[in-house]
């Protein structure tokens, strides 16, 4: 079973305290003591996000560890496929992406996804599983990013916490350069199965996923299709 667990905004990067999408993501595994490996490359590897990753999964006795692009790299196919769960963090994703890329970090995952290595993260850490995101990697303005392509569509995270993204998704959904978008809000996870969005994992005031898409000449922002609410 191939699984991604997305999240739009929130978790132990901001605050570590009840952990409630940390603890779903690690009751995906079937494992008692899951291990699972965090990439912090969107921050620079930064020190403060690590210290938290490995406070946060540490008490939920999980086997942790980290990879480093940023300092001398460990053999990153080894130590990816020794793993059960990625936990990718947000920062800038077009950074991330190309320092994965040049270090062939992007067909190592789709390998591991492939043979049921749990893919999760936030922010850049979840639209990069998708064909594109929208992301803020450039100051001034935000962007429609080629991201992994592990599963189909376009995602924006943070869909009701920071200002500028409605109105991007709807200036691009008129300027007709994209169909559709996948919207996550923060606090707010989309669990997909087998390639397919199957749950949105609430874990703030019934915070949601949605599908934003143009029709005849409205823009619409319905529930994803075939999805269950969960709220934890």
């Amino acid at each position: 079973m191939r699984q991604i667990i997305a999240i739009g905004g929130g978790g132990f990067g901001r605050e570590i305290k009840n952990l409630k999408i940390e603890k779903y993501i690690v009751n995906q595994s079937p494992k008692n003591n899951p291990k699972i490996c965090f990439i912090p490359t969107a921050t620079g590897d930064d020190q403060g996000y690590i210290e938290n990753f490995y406070k946060a999964f540490d008490s939920l006795g999980c086997k942790t560890s980290h990879i480093d692009f940023f300092k001398r790299t460990i053999n990153l196919h080894e130590h990816i496929n020794h793993q059960d769960i990625i936990f990718v963090g947000g920062g800038n994703t077009k950074s991330m992406l190309a320092v994965w890329r040049e270090w062939g970090l992007d067909q190592i995952l789709l390998d591991a996804y492939k043979k049921g290595v749990i893919m999760s993260g936030v922010s850049a850490g979840a639209i990069c599983w998708f064909e594109k995101g929208i992301t803020d990697s450039w100051k001034e303005h935000q962007a429609i990013l080629p991201c992994l392509g592990f599963v189909k569509g376009i995602c924006c995270p943070h869909y009701d916490e920071e200002p500028e993204r409605i109105p991007f998704v709807n200036e691009i959904l008129n300027q007709n350069k994209i169909k559709r978008c996948i919207a996550i809000e923060g606090y707010c996870a989309l669990h997909l199965i087998n390639d397919e969005p199957k749950y949105s994992v609430s874990f703030g005031d019934g915070n949601n996923c949605y599908l934003v898409s143009k029709k005849n000449s409205i823009i619409e922002t319905n529930q994803i299709e075939n999805i269950g609410l969960i709220q934890i």
